[in-house]
């Protein structure tokens, strides 16, 4: 019995599921004919021309505005980006060279202690040679 309500259970969430999708792409459907309806209708300053080049250059202005109206917050994102990006590049350059001269110093750092270490073993083995050896 449990197995049934489980089952009727998981079919009515895919049911709702199902339901909440085509409303959303009714939606979207709606918008979108209503967005561009104003294309489909002729305006009073539209009067048909009879000339084949007004058309086209009116299909074409309308088409323009659509991806006009279409595309300018997309722009604006990939501006933002753009920036975001350039921003990043700045910090990852100026990061690369603080890293550089880090390594800089301590590869300075690494050949002084280097040095030093050698005249330390040098003064020591002078040391040993020249003190009296207690036999």
């Amino acid at each position: 019995m449990s197995a049934l309500q489980a089952e009727t259970t998981e079919r009515s969430d895919e049911d709702a599921d199902l339901a909440a999708v085509t409303d959303v792409e009714a939606g979207i459907r709606d918008f979108v004919r209503n967005d561009i309806a104003y294309l489909r209708r002729p305006t009073p300053s539209m009067v048909p021309p009879s000339d084949p080049v007004e058309v086209a250059e009116a299909a074409v202005s309308n088409v323009n505005t659509l991806i006009q109206r279409v595309s300018g917050q997309s722009l604006e994102e990939i501006e933002n980006l753009i920036g975001e990006l350039e921003s990043l590049r700045d910090l990852m350059h100026n990061e690369g060279q603080r890293v550089q001269r880090e390594l800089a110093a301590y590869a300075q750092l690494s050949q002084a202690a280097m040095k030093s270490s050698r005249i330390i073993a040098d003064n020591l083995a002078q040391w040993k040679r020249s003190s009296p050896r207690a036999d």
